[in-house]
């Protein structure tokens, strides 16, 4: 009767490993939402999203970070996500650039990657259906939205900060005289 149970114990544990061990397996089978994916589902919000593709080592993205523009544009709009998605930068997502300048860990802060290559013919030349020509780049989504586009260098803050009030408004034109032709 002991060997009975000793077979029956030892079944339910493989049996346990079987299960527990292919849930494991079949987590890593199932591809990681992309960063592309996940800034697209995010910027459907009805709150205000701050898309800013950069990387670490270009000068303009720490250019921005040094001057500590960033770190308080996050804390003084709590109500505000925002992403940072590392492109060009060979699947790094930066992270610990970020958290040296404090803006990894804050609540509203998403930290992303896109996985493509840093330069030649595969580097990604859009992102979430705009064109990506250069970083660092800032897009302002409410809504789903676009409400501002900064494609082109680093971001006045104090700019910044002022599309982002103007964000917040509804815009409509609904009832307004039209001009003459």
């Amino acid at each position: 009767m002991s060997i009975l149970r000793i077979s029956i114990f030892t079944a339910l544990v493989a049996a346990l490993l079987c299960v527990y061990g292919q849930d494991d397996l079949d987590k890593k089978l199932v591809p990681k939402t992309s960063a592309e994916q996940s800034v697209r589902k995010a910027i459907k919000s009805p709150d205000l999203s701050v898309v800013h593709l950069w990387a670490p080592w270009c000068s303009n993205c720490q250019a921005e970070l040094k001057n500590g523009g960033w770190l308080k544009m996050v804390k003084d709009n709590p109500q505000v996500k925002f992403y940072f998605v590392s492109v060009w930068n060979d699947g790094g997502d930066g992270k610990a650039m970020l958290s040296k300048f404090q803006i990894a860990d804050q609540p509203n802060v998403t930290v992303l990657a896109d996985p493509g290559p840093r330069g030649g013919d595969n580097k990604i030349k859009q992102f979430a259906g705009m064109p990506l020509s250069w970083i660092p780049t800032t897009w302002i989504y409410k809504g789903g939205d676009l409400r501002y586009a900064l494609n082109y260098g680093e971001v006045r803050f104090v700019v910044l900060q002022q599309f982002l009030d103007d964000s917040k408004s509804e815009w409509s034109h609904k009832g307004e005289p039209k001009l003459p032709e």
